[in-house]
């Protein structure tokens, strides 16, 4: 599948983004762990989220269609079964390291594995902080990398004191997953400003949770009780129509959208770039605020992105190198090292994008910087697998007179799997 996005009269007008994958993900696990039946309401089926959902049955849990909800009948926290075969993560990393912290120290012997690119991602992260609360754990390279093989433990799991040396959501989520089951207060502290959903959910479910600026403390439960949670629309999502709609200097209204604060980094970053962006809440499930985000067209300036401001704006950071190319000055962005561990070597993947389309852009170890405008000019990009890459490069059309080909565009089913069609609907042509 080799498409080509043109956006001759530009992108805007009004939509709904698909279900936030983010949320789908922690809603599955934490209603696989509850002691009773949950109900997802508008989960995210597809890529991703199905490699959860695979590996949550896999130990045993029920999940069940009904309509557009997903019905979890929950095992517990100990009540995990033995798989009888390897856990099939494929490409998600949060499936990886978050259901590290659900099989830390079960009594139970499971393997966790997934495609090739999730094997070069890396795992110690994970590994060597359970190890420290009692997880029995090998996997390749010493715990470095999947497949990760977890040994039978008690079922409980020490407490744990560690400081996050990364700001990662994954990391940090697992971390409070392992820790509702160990004996006693769990304490994070070092880099823990990131995407705060786990947070949110356990907060929202009872778990006694305490949060500041310096660190997390969670008390664990004697049990998670079930829910309904109704998963908003994903605001990553979102951003790549909200970057097409500035490129193109039209307005964009998106409708059922998660307003998480932790999650808006991106629109903080265009509204300085001089985007008018209006966010009303109107709506919260487990926690979790959704609304209506507002965005009207208009000149854009570059900006500077430092390392404090890239966990909330990781997943959109190829979008703002996009939006670089199309505004006047310096887009700069440095502390994004980690983009160099996601589904490929992002960084690189970036230069690749930029130099494709005729673009100039200075690459550093931990970002990049681009200068424009920039006359740019029709070109086919191979993001290599890589969805958010694939979804940046269909942006970049809505300023690219003659359109932009993305080899491979399926890629973006991870994630987006209608995005060719809701490119359409807000005036983009696909050939």
């Amino acid at each position: 599948m080799n498409p080509t996005f043109r956006a001759p009269r530009g992108i805007g007008g009004e939509y709904t983004p698909p279900p936030d994958k983010s949320i789908t993900h922690r809603s599955l696990m934490l209603a696989a762990v509850s002691s009773g039946k949950s109900t997802v309401i508008n989960a995210l089926a597809t890529g991703d989220c199905v490699s959860t959902r695979r590996c949550l049955e896999g130990l045993g849990c029920s999940i069940q269609q009904s309509d557009h909800h997903l019905v979890v009948q929950g095992a517990g926290l100990r009540g995990l079964e033995e798989p009888k075969r390897p856990l099939d993560a494929e490409n998600s990393g949060t499936t990886t390291r978050l259901l590290a912290g659900l099989l830390a120290g079960l009594p139970i012997f499971a393997v966790l594995t997934g495609d090739q690119s999730l094997l070069a991602r890396p795992m110690a992260r994970v590994v060597q902080p359970l190890r420290q609360m009692g997880a029995r754990i090998e996997g390749r390279d010493g715990g470095r990398f999947a497949p990760l093989c977890f040994l039978p433990g008690r079922g409980d799991l020490t407490p744990l004191s560690y400081s996050l040396p990364v700001p990662s959501a994954q990391v940090k989520s697992c971390l409070l997953l392992a820790g509702l089951r160990a004996g006693g207060p769990s304490r994070i502290t070092g880099k823990t400003h990131s995407r705060d959903h786990t947070e949110r959910m356990l907060s929202a479910l009872g778990v006694r949770l305490s949060s500041s600026s310096e660190e997390l403390v969670l008390h664990p439960p004697s049990a998670l009780p079930p829910f309904q949670v109704e998963v908003p629309g994903d605001v990553s999502s979102a951003a790549f129509f909200i970057a097409a709609s500035l490129i193109s200097g039209r307005n964009l209204l998106v409708r059922g959208c998660g307003v998480n604060p932790t999650r808006n980094g991106f629109l903080n970053v265009v509204r300085r770039m001089g985007a008018r962006v209006d966010i009303r809440e109107e709506h919260a499930s487990l926690g979790e605020p959704s609304g209506t985000i507002e965005v009207n067209g208009a000149s854009l300036s570059g900006t500077r992105i430092d390392a404090e401001e890239v966990p909330e704006l990781i997943d959109e950071i190829p979008l703002l190198a996009v939006l670089g190319l199309f505004s006047d000055g310096v887009t700069e962005v440095r502390g994004a090292e980690e983009l160099r561990f996601k589904e490929s070597d992002r960084l690189a993947m970036i230069t690749r994008l930029v130099e494709g389309l005729g673009g100039r852009l200075q690459v550093f170890d931990d970002g990049f910087a681009v200068e424009g405008p920039q006359k740019l000019r029709a070109g086919t990009i191979d993001p290599q697998g890589d969805h958010r890459i694939a979804m940046a490069a269909a942006v970049a059309a809505a300023g690219v007179p003659g359109g932009v080909q993305v080899a491979g565009f399926e890629c973006a089913a991870v994630s987006y799997p209608d995005f060719a069609r809701d490119f359409a609907a807000l005036g983009g042509e696909l050939t």
